[in-house]
């Protein structure tokens, strides 16, 4: 593997660990939101 090959799969590894970052900051708000959605619904 070439030092170039080297270098594009650290750039891909770092953005891939960054989009996994983003994905579980919108799971965890997509949670938050539906936590406080069932909150809010009135009692039957």
């Amino acid at each position: 593997m070439g030092k170039s090959q080297l270098q594009e799969l650290k750039g891909l590894e770092k953005e891939n660990s960054r989009l996994k970052r983003i994905v579980a900051d919108l799971e965890l708000d997509k949670l938050i939101l539906r936590e406080s959605l069932d909150y809010l619904k009135p009692k039957v």
